[in-house]
């Protein structure tokens, strides 16, 4: 992965505008400490020489610290690279821990369903039972189930009364607890 700045970034932008600036500062400096040379040569005034020092120490300046933003620019990309380098790797180890614990908890709720199921077989329900059931289990409603199926909310109504009988609990809250109690752990006192 490329991580370092390009045209389209405001780094690059940044950095494109510092090279700009450190270039015509350079020149500026170069220009006038030529003309100054140039000018010891022909004979000058004293004020001349120390304007055009001036202008050459101003442009020196200007270079120097141009050069030392593109350097503190160039110490924060390579900061900024290296912390997205270490959120790429843990965002990549946080992926292939969710996947296995899906993975593992696939085989458990695979199970599990398998064993529901089986136990909804002892209690001879019907199918359409069974499926209620789940539903149930599911924490659907009455209606969302009605809806689901395409039948009437009485008729899953009945049937959910008959699946209560059934296996012999007093409703909803029962059923799932028949399932589910021993799968939550009790808190310590």
């Amino acid at each position: 992965m490329d991580l370092r700045p390009n045209d389209r970034t405001e780094g690059g932008s940044e950095r494109r505008v510092l090279i700009a600036v450190v270039v015509l500062f350079a020149a500026v400096a170069a220009l006038a400490a030529g003309d100054l040379v140039a000018d010891f040569g022909e004979g000058t005034t004293f004020f001349h020489v120390v304007f055009e020092a001036a202008v050459v120490l101003t442009g020196l300046c200007g270079l120097w610290l141009g050069w030392r933003r593109m350097q503190s620019l160039a110490s924060a990309e390579r900061s900024a690279a290296s912390a997205l380098v270490a959120l790429d790797a843990t965002l990549h180890r946080a992926r292939a821990e969710a996947e296995q614990w899906r993975t593992e908890a696939r085989d458990l709720l695979q199970g599990l369903g398998a064993a529901i199921d089986r136990q909804l077989t002892r209690w001879q329900l019907t199918a359409a039972e069974r499926d209620i059931a789940m539903l149930l289990l599911k924490g659907m409603s009455h209606k969302e189930i009605a809806s689901l199926r395409n039948v009437g909310e009485a008729t899953v109504r009945q049937q959910s009364r008959a699946i209560y009988q059934k296996a012999k609990v007093a409703g909803r809250h029962e059923l799932a607890a028949f399932f589910l109690e021993d799968l939550v752990a009790t808190p310590r006192p």
